[in-house]
């Protein structure tokens, strides 16, 4: 016998156990032989077996209690013969009256059963509804989807299944048992599911269920759909939930499985238009700042051929093509350190460096773009510290440019170094009209450019994004604001080992 069985049972066995003590109680102790009395008492008995075990007790009970109340209380007593007619009458409707009641009080419990069933059902939906939403990785999405399943509803199986190719499926399972599920008779079941879609409304489910046998075990395919389309199949042990729950739950896997699907081609559509975009912006700031400086080379190179050129002049059509050419120089650096940080390939590769030597490796670089500027340094530390100078200073070189780009000619630019806690900083401040604040929260995305200030500055837009990505690289970052007193204020945070160098072999 169950555990469950023998639980139902024992209201019966002690309804029949009260029905005795209480003849034995009324007989011995008492001395009530009143019929009335008698029959109202066992009434109750078979009634409270009735409210909290199955019929069957409250039936055997009853029949118990008629027994008794016909062999000790009516007359003749200590037989099961009745001598009065009315005594008849008496047990016949004690009988009824207590199967009736008995029938009664377990239909209201049964119905109370199945109404906390269905709302322990609706809440284990509800909860599978929320994880449907959490999911939204499409890759492992099916198997966070059955594992969800199995979690919510305490399923050891659970097997998401959706057609790849013409007799191939992808299954994703979740649950404690991995069973396989054979392709042929999956197919059959998607196939019965595509031609049936008649509704059972008794049993709560769509046609095309079907009971599979995998290892000995009964596995229920159930199909799972969008509308009326089925789109795949859900598997799970038989028996364990009844048919309605299951098609439900097909319903809420079918819902996210399509979400998936959505939330893919949005994902594909989002990067084919930023590709698309990033094409487009790419092209557009190569054909602005490719035109112009070859323009100006190609002028100055006509003007170089010049024979009557004063060597003034001539001196000065050079540099221009040398700086224009640095200017191309630098823009095909930049192009090749996007293109470094979009592979991943920028390793950082430390030495023992002083922050001078980082500063004047970036002003070197852009050179040309500072000679209009003044470049005032405070280099309040110059401690060496273990840090990688060539991404460093390529970045603070991309700083020096950009401050260059946005502070009128002739005016000063600030290169700084402090040290705090756990760190050195290398500070970089112009004395232009600042930052716009719309601006700020975009100052490091590639090809951004701007949209305040009096006039927008050249540039593609790329040198502060390959900036933070090449100071990322190398542990670092980066951030800018307006200073207190106007202009732009960009910092960059090092990690400060200098505590560590002496420990570290030199390499200069």
């Amino acid at each position: 016998m169950s555990t469950l069985s023998r639980r139902s049972a024992w209201p019966g066995v002690g309804g029949v156990t009260g029905v005795l003590v209480i003849s034995a109680v009324f007989l011995r102790v008492l001395h009530i032989h009143n019929a009335a009395t008698v029959s109202t008492t066992f009434l109750l008995v078979v009634l409270l077996v009735a409210a909290s075990s199955t019929l069957v007790a409250a039936v055997t009970t009853s029949l118990v209690a008629v027994l008794c109340f016909n062999f000790f209380f009516l007359p003749p007593v200590r037989t099961f013969s009745v001598a009065d007619p009315q005594n008849w009458v008496a047990l016949i409707a004690f009988l009824v009256v207590s199967v009736v009641g008995s029938n009664l009080s377990s239909r209201v419990r049964s119905r109370a059963e199945e109404a906390s069933a269905r709302r322990a059902e609706l809440a284990r939906l509800y909860d599978l509804s929320r994880d449907v939403l959490l999911v939204g990785d499409a890759v492992k999405g099916r198997t966070a989807l059955a594992h969800a399943v199995a979690r919510r509803f305490d399923l050891s199986f659970v097997a998401i299944a959706v057609p790849a190719a013409p007799g191939d499926w992808e299954v994703a399972q979740g649950g404690t048992t991995l069973l396989p599920l054979p392709p042929e008779s999956l197919s059959a079941s998607l196939d019965e599911a595509r031609r049936r879609v008649e509704f059972d409304a008794q049993a709560r489910t769509y046609a095309g269920h079907r009971v599979i046998d995998i290892q000995q075990q009964a596995v229920a395919l159930v199909p799972l759909r969008v509308g009326t389309r089925p789109i795949g199949l859900l598997a799970t042990l038989d028996n364990v939930v009844d048919a309605g729950t299951l098609d439900a739950i097909g319903g809420l896997v079918a819902m996210a499985l399509e979400r998936l699907h959505m939330l893919e081609e949005r994902r594909e559509a989002a990067l084919l238009r930023q590709s698309e975009e990033l094409k487009t912006t790419l092209l557009a700031s190569l054909g602005h700042d490719l035109r112009t400086p070859l323009t100006a080379i190609r002028i100055g190179v006509e003007n170089l051929k010049t024979a009557h050129l004063p060597d003034e002049e001539r001196n000065a059509q050079a540099a221009l093509v040398l700086a224009e050419a640095a200017q191309l120089d630098r823009l095909f650096q930049n192009l090749l350190d996007m293109a470094r940080l979009e592979a991943g390939a920028v390793a950082a590769q430390a030495r023992r460096t002083h922050p001078s030597e980082i500063i004047e490796a970036a002003r070197a670089q852009v050179a040309d773009v500072l000679a209009t500027h003044i470049i005032r340094e405070d280099l309040q530390v110059d401690d060496p510290s273990y840090v990688d100078p060539r991404l460093t200073a390529t970045a603070l070189a991309r700083l020096l440019e950009n401050a260059a780009q946005h502070a009128p000619a002739g005016s000063t630019i600030d290169l700084m170094t402090r040290r705090e806690e756990g760190a050195l900083l290398v500070l970089v401040r112009d004395h232009g009209p600042g930052i716009p604040v719309r601006d700020l929260p975009h100052l490091f995305e590639r090809f951004y450019r701007g949209t305040g200030g009096a006039r927008r500055p050249a540039g593609t837009g790329m040198g502060l994004w390959i900036a933070r990505g090449l100071l990322a690289a190398a542990g670092a970052h980066v951030w800018g604001e307006n200073a207190p007193d106007g202009g732009a204020l960009f910092t960059i945070r090092l990690p400060d080992q200098a505590a560590s160098v002496d420990a570290v072999p030199r390499h200069d």
